[in-house]
């Protein structure tokens, strides 16, 4: 009955797309090429949602009415047939030179290496762990989890899946409400989708003209800020409503010591760096190696070596003066020696006028009538005589420092104030962890070390080299396919049948985005032949709208779209559309990209084509029922839409990275 009621929704939700076209073909005196555009846009949708592949629904359409397009001139049938197969091939072939889409299959094989590394339920155990004692600690280690494993993996199905088996019947099993539970997989899931390295990203970069690297930097603080709006969101509803979830007994919260640190009297609450330091000292070393205690120490000294290395190479970096070239060599012209100048090409006085008929004096001259001004000749003698020791500049240069007679330029400067700031805050910091480092939170860090690290480590290696243009996103992503490899050797998961797995839905995936692109390039073609780009412009130019009201308005048809189709199917069918409508408005593309963005995380957590739900809802306890998991995901698209409106308020959330880095 569940599914007949969904089913009910698709058909009333396509009888309306359908009667919106009737009503528009009924409405005109006359069917212009423009019209049948957005028909054609009309039955695309439809047949989508009938269950149609999309990406040769858009290819079949798109052929046909580029067909119509041409042959309603005076082309012939031939000739128009002619013209559309050029048309395919022609688009076809951009599609595959286009070198940004090479990072795609790069990127999907790292995340699906990285998926079976089996990375994500030691990274959920040392996170959950970790946050013991935060309200909701289950849910925001969940939430932490999907964000961090969503980014390395970029792949929303893979984690709402993984997360769906391995977090929810923990979360259950502790007490937690199952729209919340629900609720948290879910959106955390979707966030691949929005922090990079996002293949969504990418898509809407080749589809509209954006620069890649930048689309990257801008969305980097608003996934940040999704994500802490949701896990702010957990911890409200732990605090107002307890028995949704409830907080981690202590036997959950318990850490099991290693034998060899139970054997020199290691208790979970005990410092662990004084009681290392002891053993290596005492007589309880005995029993245990020193290399083994040298160890346990290491680890825990590593912040320590990594601040300092930090430290030193910041304070190296904020106190180096760069050396300006300067122009003592230079002379300016005419004036390379007194001796030669008028022997050697010098300029000569011009002759006097009693002489040689030059140009006399003027009357008065010799009499006395003018009169230099007061300090005049001083000033004439010391504007013909520079000093010594003056440097002459070439035109338009300036000058060099002044510094001591004979000493070279300073090379160094003192440190700002703001990286004794940082360094107090970082140095405060520092202490307090190792005031709070107890057994157990020693072991707490060796399973981040071994989970949390490992991935951040790839992502930042990932992230860092574009954002700083230290290697293209193809490049990029080369690395992160190269490190994937590397942790799933590290984890002992490199086997012949993981990579072969890999390789397969790697080009099953890369396969459906490239077909995408060609469907999208040759329906957008066949929908600027009939004018049907023309038509919309004028309908949303006729309304007179402003740059807020517009955005508003493409936001909420990009909301309503996010209910039936996926985010693939909206940015490569609607977004041709929407993008030459920015320049008329004065809408950066980067910042609409950002809220495209933010929007279409509603494609996978709005019913009824709500992906996500349907994953976790595969692997879920069989009395989760599916409204429950709906339930659960309406709150998280509020905040979604709160992100918005965050973003529309203080673009500086997403143009900021941007600026500062690309300016």
């Amino acid at each position: 009955m569940k599914i007949r009621k969904e089913l009910w929704f698709g058909f009333i939700l396509m009888g309306l797309i359908g009667g919106g076209a009737l009503a528009m073909v009924l409405s005109v005196d006359q069917m212009t090429n423009g019209h049948y555009g957005l028909l054609m846009l009309s039955l695309v949708v439809v047949a989508i949602m009938l269950g149609f592949p999309t990406a040769f629904t858009l290819m079949g359409m798109g052929m046909l009415f580029a067909f119509f397009a041409y042959h309603s001139g005076d082309q012939s049938a031939a000739g128009a047939l002619k013209q559309t197969l050029d048309l395919m091939v022609q688009r076809a072939f951009s599609v595959m030179t286009n070198d940004v889409l090479i990072s795609i299959p790069l990127f999907v094989f790292m995340g699906y290496l990285v998926e079976r590394a089996n990375l994500i339920e030691k990274l959920f155990h040392s996170l959950h762990l970790s946050l013991a004692r935060v309200p909701g600690s289950l849910g925001v280690a969940t939430l932490v989890t999907c964000a961090v494993f969503a980014t390395a993996t970029g792949i929303v199905g893979a984690v709402v899946t993984l997360m769906g088996l391995l977090a929810m019947p923990q979360m259950l099993r502790a007490g937690y409400d199952v729209r919340l539970t629900a609720g948290a997989i879910t959106a955390g899931g979707c966030l691949g989708i929005l922090i990079p390295p996002s293949v969504l990203l990418i898509v809407y970069g080749a589809t509209a003209g954006v620069s890649v690297v930048q689309l990257y930097a801008g969305a980097f603080f608003p996934g940040i800020m999704l994500a802490g709006l949701y896990i702010l969101y957990v911890i409200i509803m732990a605090k107002l409503k307890p028995d949704w979830a409830p907080p981690l007994s202590a036997e959950q919260r318990r850490v099991p010591l290693p034998e060899p640190l139970l054997r020199i009297g290691a208790s979970s609450e005990g410092w662990a760096l004084s009681g290392l330091i002891n053993a290596l000292k005492g007589k309880r070393n005995q029993q245990v190696s020193t290399s083994y205690l040298l160890g346990q120490l290491g680890i825990a000294l590593a912040p320590a070596v990594l601040f300092a290395a930090v430290a030193f190479a910041s304070y190296q970096s904020v106190t180096t003066v760069e050396v300006e070239e300067t122009y003592e060599e230079l002379v300016a012209m005419g004036e390379e020696s007194s001796e030669s100048s008028a022997s050697e090409g010098g300029l000569a006085e011009p002759p006097s006028g009693e002489e040689e008929g030059g140009l006399a004096e003027p009357p008065g001259a010799g009499g006395g009538d003018l009169a230099e001004p007061p300090g005049a000749e001083a000033a004439t003698s010391a504007a013909a005589e520079p000093p010594a020791d003056s440097v002459a500049l070439p035109p338009g240069a300036a000058p060099a420092p002044a510094t001591a007679e004979g000493s070279p330029a300073p090379t160094t400067q003192p440190a700002p104030t703001s990286y004794w700031i940082g360094l107090g805050v970082g140095a405060l910091a520092l202490a307090v962890f190792y005031a709070i480092l107890s057994y157990a939170r020693l072991e707490v860090f060796k399973m981040l070390l071994s989970s949390f690290f490992p991935l951040m480590v790839l992502i930042l290696a990932v992230l860092g080299s574009i954002v700083f243009g230290l290697a293209t996103p193809t490049e990029a992503a080369a690395v992160g396919a190269f490190g994937g490899l590397l942790l799933a050797a590290a984890y002992r998961q490199l086997t012949f049948g993981v990579v072969k797995e890999s390789v397969f839905l790697t080009a099953k995936t890369s396969a459906m985005v490239c077909w995408l692109f060609v469907g999208s390039a040759i329906f957008s073609a066949a929908f600027a032949l009939l004018g049907g780009q023309e038509l919309v412009e004028q309908w949303v130019l006729g309304m007179n709208l402003s740059k807020t009201e517009f955005l508003i308005l493409s936001q909420v048809i990009i909301f309503i779209l996010g209910w039936p189709l996926e985010w693939t199917e909206i940015i490569v069918i609607f977004m041709p559309i929407f993008i030459p409508l920015l320049d008329n408005f004065g809408v950066d593309p980067l910042f609409f990209g950002l809220l495209v963005a933010l929007n279409l995380q509603t494609a996978f957590l709005s019913p009824p084509v709500a992906m996500s739900a349907f994953y976790l809802k595969g692997v879920s306890p069989p009395h989760v029922t599916l409204n429950q998991i709906f339930a659960g995901m309406l709150p998280f698209m509020g905040i979604q839409v709160i992100a918005i409106i965050l973003l529309y308020q203080f673009p500086e959330i997403g143009l900021w990275l941007p600026q500062v880095l690309y300016k």
